[in-house]
């Protein structure tokens, strides 16, 4: 447990536990769940009420922001939101202290965020213990949550806290454009579902009989590299309750298939720590992910190698549907990839990425809605290191990098393809609030290539071995803390020796850097 007291050092943040007990009812596409959270009050303010986040409901009707950023940046917006069958939403709150129902004032633009009074002031250094039950309707499944027949991708799908920090409170409505920022904390979770589900999800599952059972079949279709499960899954009863635990992350999320192929394999860090690491994928799917363990063990080495060692005690993937992002998204643990046309190149790219995110924004949290090129751009300038690493490629580029320039040595085909990335118009400012990007193009581009041209400009300068050190040093100290640019720029000054003040003004720069 953290706890990090404000009269103790000058950081501060808070820490919200969560006990969850959810059900999943596959013919409603609901889940029907109750919370109890701890809330740690480790600010030096007193707190008469906490935000929350009750993001399911951006999926209720067509006037919430989610809705409006859908119409408004993309050209099939109308149409994909006529898609959404099934609209999503929470409701069945009702927040209490003990015995005490707690009154709740809800925001006036966005019902996907409430404000619920305690009733007391938090003081500082103090916990609060509240507890709701709750019912979320999974929408059709067209952004990160939802439901695809019966396959759920239930993400975003709990009443969860809004961030306070040293810039005040952070309370944001579901965008899809734009993601998320969330406090530390300690999860257990009990997830009820229909016994034939195959389940993945953030932490360690603790039931040891499907666990030992995922781990058969997991084995067995790696040593044969089948696209279906050697082993049958075998149920019993008609309902299983599933027990994960998580410590130290920001979020959790879940995912239920009844034809789940399952893949299992361990990984060895340098240090001796052994990483479970689990995959999902539908027989009928892209059949590459016969790699897919391959492309997370070789992903978590070598982000471990580059910025700090993976601490988390499993590491997984997951095939979902595909959307019109098309991509994937990371959760503490597990992430969903949604790029069923992936060639091998661009499917251990995004595989990658996604795992990459553990770094970035899990181990170290940042706001990513202010701030999206602190998580997305700092990534992918890892990841385009990987894939020139091992692939000699970019997944951006694909099969369009000429033979000749395949064959050269790592820096100088990097050196070279961050070349042609510096002459891709990218008018935006990188220091750009993700919803203000006005299309998904513009707001990938900026936040993750123009980023990555930014860091790679860093690393012509220091080198390589130079900013290595910086990033790690960053990582050591903000891990499992709240980070902003402040911090990331305090820290490669320290370690680079330099003020940094004109890289840094850059990332307010419109046009090529």
């Amino acid at each position: 447990m953290l706890v990090v007291f404000a009269n103790a050092q000058d950081y501060w943040q808070q820490q919200v536990n969560y006990n969850i007990n959810v059900s999943l009812n596959d013919k409603q596409h609901a889940l029907k769940g109750d919370l109890t959270l701890e809330y740690f009050n480790n600010s030096p303010d007193k707190l008469d009420f906490i935000w929350f986040h009750l993001w399911p409901n951006a999926y209720k009707n067509d006037s919430t922001a989610f809705a409006k950023q859908v119409r408004a940046n993309n050209k099939d917006g109308a149409k994909r939101l006529q898609s959404i069958k099934d609209k999503g939403y929470m409701d069945s709150l009702d927040f209490r202290v003990g015995n005490q129902k707690l009154k709740t004032e809800a925001d006036p633009k966005n019902i996907d965020v409430v404000k619920v009074y305690l009733p007391q002031a938090l003081e500082p250094g103090k916990k609060v213990v509240i507890t709701t039950p709750f019912y979320t309707k999974m929408p059709t499944y067209t952004s990160r949550s939802g439901h695809d027949g019966q396959s759920y991708m239930v993400c975003q799908w709990y009443p969860k806290p809004a961030v306070y920090d040293r810039k005040g409170w952070h309370p944001m409505p579901y965008l899809d454009q734009g993601e998320f920022y969330s406090e530390f904390g300690n999860f257990n979770v009990n997830i009820t579902t229909p016994s034939t589900y195959i389940v993945g999800a953030t932490g360690m599952l603790q039931t040891e009989n499907e666990r030992s059972q995922y781990i058969a079949m997991g084995k067995a279709n790696v040593a044969a590299k089948s696209q279906t499960n050697k082993i049958a899954y075998k149920p019993s009863g008609t309902s299983k309750t599933l027990s994960y635990k998580a410590e130290n992350v920001i979020d959790f999320a879940w995912f239920a298939d009844k034809n789940f192929v399952v893949r299992y394999d361990t990984l060895q860090l340098p240090s001796g720590k052994v990483v479970d690491v689990f995959t999902y994928h539908h027989p009928n799917g892209n059949k590459l992910w016969v790699n897919s363990h391959e492309y997370v063990k070789t992903g978590t080495r070598s982000y471990s190698s580059y910025i700090g060692e993976y601490e988390y005690p499993v590491v997984q993937a997951v095939e979902g549907p595909k959307n019109v992002m098309s991509g994937g998204m990371e959760y503490p643990m597990i992430t969903l990839i949604t790029s069923p046309d992936a060639d091998e190149l661009r499917l251990d790219g995004v595989i990658t990425h996604e795992v990459g995110h553990n770094w970035f924004p899990m181990m170290i949290s940042s706001n990513e809605r202010q701030h999206a090129w602190l998580d997305e751009g700092i990534n992918s300038y890892f990841q385009f290191r990987y894939e020139a690493e091992k692939w000699r490629g970019n997944s951006i580029f694909g099969n369009s990098i000429p033979k000749e320039l395949t064959k050269r040595p790592v820096n100088e085909f990097l050196t070279a393809i961050y070349g042609v990335f510096n002459t891709i118009p990218m008018e935006g400012a990188i220091e750009t609030p993700a919803a203000e990007f006005t299309n998904e193009e513009e707001y990938g581009l900026v936040s993750y290539v123009k980023t990555a041209v930014w860091m790679f400009a860093m690393e012509q300068e220091f080198g390589r071995e130079k900013i290595d050190q910086a990033i790690q040093a960053y990582f050591r100290k903000h891990k499992f803390k709240h980070a902003y640019p402040e911090d990331l720029k305090a820290t490669f000054e320290k370690e680079l020796g330099k003020d940094l003040t004109p890289y840094f003004d850059l990332l307010k720069k419109r046009g090529t850097l």
